[in-house]
Order: C-alpha cells, then structure tokens, then sequence
C-alpha cells in the first residue's frame, strides 16, 4: 500500500483542509456500498452494507435537505492478529441530498444491512389543484357579490 505525505502541501494551501483529511484517510466516496430504490411514487428506500456495526455505533441525521449516515466503530483493547482482513470495520461518513420535502420514516439494521425508509409528502398548499373554469359566477350580477349589511334593530321591531 502506499503512503503519501501532504505535510509539504499544507503549508502552502489555504482552504483546502478537508480535501487533505480525505486523501490522508484514504476515504473512500463509494464506501459502504449502497443502493437507492424507488419502492413508489413518492417512497424510496436506501440500501447500506455495513456488516460488523451495531445499531449503536449508526448515527443518521436529517437537516433540510441532507442526510448523514454516520457509522463510528467502538475502540477494541483486544488486538488481533490477522492472517488477513477483508472486512473493512473503519469509520464512515456518507452524505445523500434529498430533494425537497423528503422525510426519513424509518431506518432499521438487520444481518448487516442499514435500510432507511424515505417519504416526499408535498404540503397541500404546494400541491397542484385543478380549477373548475364555469359561467356560473362569471354571469353573477355584482350585486349578490356584495356584502348585505343587515339591521338586527330593525328585525326585532318588525319581530315585535
């Protein structure tokens, strides 16, 4: 594997921290591996491998329109020895954009998959309507379109 060092660059950088954290890390963009399924009109469901996470060390925060999917591994005193290692249990951070008025409704772990249950409820005022064009009200007179103004004086002594 090769390590490279980009002390020499921040030095002369400025701005560019977080592109630096990446490549030292050696995050990976791709990493768990996941699916985005369209399950209806208006329901999606994403899909994350993430074998050896607990539903402790899982974190999903929603904040306008991003989600981050957060996975933080719990430090192990115990050191193992391996002959070799396949399973990548590092930490994790991956972020999906959501379009607008999408809604987590559920996340569940279950054999190592993370599923997370997406819904788009538009509000009603933002929803499209249909107007019914008729000569009904057009043909009205602008009399009975007028507010009557009513007497309740007069009604009581008609009354009495």
């Amino acid at each position: 594997m090769r390590t490279f060092d980009f002390s020499p660059l921040f030095r002369t950088t400025v701005g560019f921290d977080r592109l630096f954290d990446m490549l030292d890390s050696g995050a990976r963009p791709d990493w768990p591996p996941y699916n985005i399924e369209k399950k209806g009109d208006d329901q999606y469901r994403i899909s994350m491998a993430i074998a050896g996470f607990t539903r402790d060390e899982i974190e999903l925060v929603q904040q306008g329109n991003t989600l981050l999917v957060t996975g933080k591994k719990q430090a192990e005193d115990i050191r193992h020895e391996f002959l070799h290692q396949g399973l990548a249990l590092r930490n994790f951070k991956q972020t999906f954009n959501l379009a607008d008025h999408v809604k987590v409704v559920a996340a569940n772990v279950e054999n190592g998959l993370l599923t997370i249950d997406l819904v788009r409820e538009v509000p009603e005022q933002l929803k499209p309507r249909r107007i019914d064009i008729g000569g009904a009200a057009l043909a009205a007179p602008q009399a009975d379109i007028q507010p009557k103004l009513v007497d309740h004086d007069a009604e009581r002594q008609k009354a009495a």
